[in-house]
């Protein structure tokens, strides 16, 4: 197994990715707005683009943290998925996406409807974790991001570690 501190860093912006695409009626929901499940769809493609690319090979999703919807997305809107890698681990790495929507003839900006936070792992060809290179912050806002991804990271953990101990407790159910 390689070693992971052997391996070079790489930029937030070496892996950075945008993916839009263009909502139609096929992607609509009861409401006549786009469906919740297209938009994480989006979100989880380019962060996984961003996973693949840090890596440098497969990775997948292991969780999916905090989607926020701030506003509905509509037919015609153009959507764009802005996604990067906001901290890594050993084998693992938090991709942070923000969702943004335009409407599709019009010249105004862009309107954030969403974002949300998810946790890769990277696997060779047997599925087994394999290690990342570390991320390495250029500015101000990815070393926020950075410190920020630290924090999730940790209450992940810690909720995880109470649910198991609660388990333990109550074995029957």
């Amino acid at each position: 197994m390689i070693d992971p501190v052997a391996l070079p860093g790489k930029p937030t912006s070496a892996s950075r990715t945008t993916l839009s695409h263009i909502m139609t009626a096929n992607e609509t929901n009861l409401l006549g707005t786009v469906h919740g499940g297209v938009i994480m769809k989006l979100v989880d493609d380019a962060a996984g683009a961003v996973a693949g690319r840090h890596s440098g090979g497969p990775a997948v999703t292991a969780s999916m943290d905090e989607m926020v919807f701030l506003l509905p997305v509509r037919v015609g809107d153009l959507v764009h998925v802005h996604a990067q890698c906001n901290w890594t681990g050993r084998t693992s790495m938090e991709i942070g996406v923000r969702v943004m929507a335009e409407r599709w003839n019009e010249s105004t900006p862009a309107q954030q409807v969403g974002s949300a936070y998810l946790v890769f792992a990277a696997v060779d060809a047997e599925g087994d974790p394999r290690p990342v290179p570390p991320v390495v912050p250029e500015t101000e806002r990815d070393r926020r991001r950075f410190q920020e991804a630290q924090i999730r990271r940790t209450h992940r953990l810690a909720r995880r570690r109470a649910i198991l101990e609660l388990r333990g407790k109550h074995p029957d159910e």
